[in-house]
């Protein structure tokens, strides 16, 4: 049986309850009274969860009217925007015509038809002290040595494997060569990119130039990216410029047992009836740079891709876009691996300040932490 004990006919449990009450509102109080406790109270209110379509929703008809009206104005700002990327377009092909006697030169140099001339080869590097000290000291060589060096240093003709040593040079290029293209690509002589015709749909062309091989008949090998310059209709705010949509590639003319792209595997059938056994040969896919000729499509016909395919078409426009902006503009700074440590550098730029921002978060949850009363 429980034991109800009585103080000046009061329970002794209600009395130690009150006691209880009583301690924490002074603890409260004392708690309250401290400025840091109620400044990180505040902070914590100001930073209540709250989405602008939540706020949206609080606001009067008449309001939300008006807010209609800016999305259409919205809508027209993009489809002006899109007019303003044809233009830039038409600005591309404009000035791909006044690059292109350069590149022509510089595939004269690469592929060694053309020598340049002492005034074409004349460059001034930054190491140009360093160069001219190094010079000074050869010059202290007996003459003999030096003649004798002059005459084995080698001369090849232009510059040998100059584009597969881009390859080579870029991530983003290596991961998709394999051992056995290698060879393959010591032929390319030259890439170059070709804008549409003016009043054409949107689209560049990636022209791959090889010499005559041993593996395929082509000449050139070509890629094209088909674009689009215009605002989704379902999700018109999305749009950021022209994006590539779709992209085609060419029948490669591959020589008897030179085509990478395929291997032949052996299998062994077993007859269900006689029971006897044979091996059959059949050809089936092959990883290779040169699967890039034969790209996934997009689909046209309303049916998503799945995962998988998706990721490997962005790929490819993403190797598509790069070899249009980058590779085909920079090839020798990419030769020479300049143009790689400049883009490091931005990477690594972009690292540093994403962690100077995790640092601050962490600062900002350490003093949280200092102040919760239940750390």
């Amino acid at each position: 049986m429980a034991d109800h004990s009585f103080s000046d006919g009061v329970p002794s449990d209600s009395v130690e309850a009150a006691k209880n009450a009583s301690n924490t509102e002074k603890l409260t109080d004392q708690v309250m009274q401290n400025p840091r406790v109620l400044a990180a109270l505040q902070e914590r209110l100001d930073n209540v969860p709250h989405t602008p379509s939540s706020y949206i929703e609080t606001l009067p008809k008449a309001v939300k009217r008006r807010i209609n009206a800016l999305k259409q104005l919205q809508v027209r700002c993009a489809h002006i925007e899109a007019k303003f990327y044809e233009e830039v377009h038409d600005l591309e092909r404009k000035y791909a015509a006044l690059y292109q006697p350069l590149f022509d030169k510089r595939r004269e140099f690469i592929t060694g038809d053309v020598e340049p001339t002492d005034a074409e080869s004349e460059w001034h590097s930054e190491n140009e002290e360093e160069e001219k000290l190094a010079g000074d000291m050869k010059n202290k060589v007996v003459i003999t040595e030096k003649e004798a060096a002059t005459a084995e240093e080698p001369n090849p003709k232009g510059i040998p494997e100059f584009w597969f040593t881009i390859f080579r040079n870029v991530d983003m290029l290596s991961e998709l060569v394999q051992e056995y293209d290698e060879p393959i690509l010591k032929h390319l002589q030259d890439i170059k990119v070709k804008f549409s015709d003016p009043g054409q749909p949107m689209s560049f062309v990636l022209e791959f130039h090889f010499e005559p091989n041993d593996y395929f008949t082509n000449s050139v090998l070509t890629k094209t990216y088909k674009m689009k310059s215009e605002p989704d209709k379902a999700d018109p705010f999305s749009f950021e410029g022209p994006e590539i949509v779709d992209c085609d590639g060419c029948t490669i003319d591959w020589k008897k047992g030179k085509n990478v792209t395929v291997k032949t595997i052996k299998k062994k059938q077993k007859h269900k009836g006689r029971g006897t056994v044979r091996t059959i040969t059949k050809q089936v896919p092959n990883e290779s740079f040169f699967n890039f000729f034969n790209p996934l499509k997009a689909s046209g016909d309303g049916e998503s891709l799945d995962e998988d395919s998706e990721f490997t078409l962005a790929s490819d426009f993403e190797i598509g876009h790069f070899f249009r902006e980058r590779i085909v503009p920079r090839a020798v700074l990419y030769f020479t691996g300049e143009a790689i440590e400049d883009d490091d550098n931005f990477e690594e730029g972009e690292e540093g300040e994403e962690e100077e921002l995790e640092g601050d978060e962490e600062g900002e949850d350490e003093d949280d932490a200092e102040i919760n009363p239940k750390v």
